[in-house]
């Protein structure tokens, strides 16, 4: 411990604000999600699906995506399937494998509420930030991603 190097004034600021701050902001963005009946985690599952190619990826895929377990995306399902957002679609040529399929309510679904979404991220970060600020953040949590992910 003793040959630790200790954060300088700077690094402590980023640290702290960081962890003050991230999940208060997360939080807020789900909240504004509210009114549509869904939370982060929903969206977050319906803009995936409605960016993959023709609105599907494997269930296993779509886990791997959204950081959950296999039990965790079937918790996760239940809501957007029960909304018929989602429907599973068992593969023809391997009946093991299950996709995740994003529905015509779901995408007219997605598409209306993207731009309420859009606006609170707008108004709770991006806006906020220079676009220098954009670039450094951009940049370093694609640096943080790649050792979170090589840490797997």
């Amino acid at each position: 411990m003793a040959n630790q190097k200790w954060l300088n004034s700077a690094e402590m600021k980023a640290w702290r604000g960081f962890v003050s701050t991230s999940y208060d902001l997360l939080n807020l963005i789900a909240r504004d999600l509210e009114p549509f009946g869904i939370d982060g985690g929903d969206y977050q599952l319906l803009a995936m699906l409605s960016e993959a190619p023709n609105q599907k990826l494997k269930m296993c895929d779509l886990a791997e995506k959204l950081r959950l377990s296999r039990s965790g995306l079937t918790r996760r399902m239940e809501g957007v399937m029960k909304a018929k957002y989602v429907s599973q679609i068992r593969d023809e040529d391997d009946g093991r494998v299950i996709f995740a399929h994003l529905t015509k309510k779901g995408y007219d679904f997605i598409k209306t509420i993207a731009p309420h979404h859009l606006k609170s991220v707008r108004n709770r970060m991006i806006d906020l930030l220079s676009p220098a600020e954009i670039k450094a953040f951009g940049s370093g949590f694609e640096k943080i991603a790649k050792n979170v992910n090589s840490s797997d």
